[in-house]
């Protein structure tokens, strides 16, 4: 399984699109093997759901997310997990323990992308 959590400086950041990149973790067994961050290439309706599905991501974890996205992650089979916080290695951490749940927080205006996840 490879988790990608949308991360700012290895934190967990408030708005998947408006991250300065990704950490990406592969897992074995539900621990991590392997991480590395990949740079954000750019905010653009749709582009980065198709991006990180390319790098064969299965989940995505980040503070929050605009609908259009999670409508994307879904049609691929991706799942999303919104409402995160903190380190973005504690964050895939906990998923793979089974203890981070997603709020279900969605962005709907991006011109307060700051106030995403909240």
């Amino acid at each position: 399984m490879i988790i990608a959590v949308a991360s700012d400086n290895g934190m967990v950041t408030g708005h998947f699109g408006h991250c300065k990149g990704f950490m990406i973790f592969h897992t074995e067994n539900n621990k991590i093997v392997k991480s590395e961050t990949v740079a954000n290439p750019g905010h653009r309706p749709g582009f980065l759901p198709n991006f990180l599905n390319e790098r064969g991501i299965n989940v995505i974890i980040s503070g929050g997310m605009g609908g259009g996205a999670i409508e994307i992650f879904n049609e691929k089979n991706i799942e999303v997990i919104v409402g995160a916080k903190g380190r973005a290695k504690s964050a895939a951490e906990a998923y793979l323990q089974g203890s981070l749940k997603s709020t279900g927080s969605v962005c709907h205006k991006h011109e307060h992308h700051d106030q995403c996840g909240e």
